[in-house]
């Protein structure tokens, strides 16, 4: 059989290798759409599985009836002057706040502290101080609310500390401090200490050093921190539990109402004004967090130590 013959049959070599070349982008460009039709997919089945409870809750909130049924046949905003006239809610919703606000507190202190001497400062023993501060935020709730009640049954007990507002702040910042912590190593890692060893070379002291150079470099993490631990600690049950004693904040108000049906309709809008609670200081702390850059910030606290000194 001729050559020719058998080239004509197969087909032209050059038009096929035009066809591979042209057809690979092709299917290419395929692939990436199915990946993003996947992925979208994804996400969406993700942010429903996630987010889909919570607007049930929400819309049982403006539920007419005492009782729960879906759907719901009638809407309305009595509920929320119920609630709002609920001496045991707005008692739970103060304590809620000032124990969050006092666990914050606390944190970014001990957290900064922690923070500057483990990411400035070379000693014995650092990685094991790293280790403890983190510890907590790893254990169980349960594991640390029964060290803490024992704690201050047996111990703190006898020279007469009882629980109440005091104990459950200290409870809380056992985990707001390692959120303050991290963040703060995680900015100080990333800014220069040859700053402060500049401040220190035109005699600035400790405190000016850290109020002019670290403080601003640090500033918008710990505030993201704070709004962070803030939505923690107002959230916080297990821990709560076991320090509180009689006390209830929101959420373990809610935990007993649910035993009281007749209560339910309150619990749907104290539960909704939670998660508004909850996401406006994490919405905050992401637009923080991501809005300020370290070299202006660093630039502005060298003029302004400079000023001082």
């Amino acid at each position: 059989m001729p050559v020719s013959h058998l080239v004509d049959r197969a087909g032209d070599p050059v038009d096929e290798l035009r066809r591979l070349v042209v057809g690979a982008p092709r299917a290419e460009e395929d692939q990436r759409r199915l990946t993003r039709l996947l992925l979208r997919a994804g996400t969406g089945l993700t942010l429903v599985f996630i987010y889909g409870p919570l607007i049930v809750i929400g819309l049982y909130a403006f539920n007419r009836n005492v009782t729960q049924k879906w759907p719901i046949e009638r809407y309305s905003t009595r509920w929320f002057s119920v609630a709002f006239h609920d001496e045991g809610v707005r008692d739970a919703l103060l304590l809620s706040v000032l124990a969050a606000l006092g666990a914050t507190a606390i944190a970014l202190v001990l957290g900064t502290l922690a923070a500057m001497a483990v990411s400035r400062y070379r000693f014995f023993g650092r990685e094991v101080i790293t280790f403890a501060v983190i510890l907590p935020i790893a254990l169980p709730g349960i594991v640390t609310g029964l060290a803490l009640q024992a704690t201050i049954v047996d111990v703190l007990g006898p020279l007469g500390f009882t629980f109440g507002l005091g104990t459950i702040i200290v409870g809380h910042a056992t985990f707001c401090v390692v959120v303050v912590y991290n963040n703060a190593v995680a900015r100080l890692r990333r800014t220069s200490g040859s700053l402060d060893e500049a401040s220190a070379d035109l005699g600035a002291d400790s405190w000016q050093t850290f109020r002019y150079v670290m403080l601003p470099q640090m500033r918008s993490a710990l505030l993201a921190a704070a709004l962070l631990s803030f939505a923690l600690s107002f959230d916080e049950v297990v821990v709560t539990i076991f320090t509180s004693g009689a006390q209830q904040t929101l959420p373990i108000w809610i935990f007993a109402a649910l035993a009281r049906p007749a209560e339910l309709p309150i619990v749907n809008v104290v539960a909704l004004a939670v998660i508004a609670v909850s996401v406006i200081p994490v919405w905050l702390a992401l637009r923080i967090a991501g809005g300020a850059g370290v070299t202006t910030s660093a630039a502005a606290s060298v003029r302004a130590q400079e000023t001082d000194v």
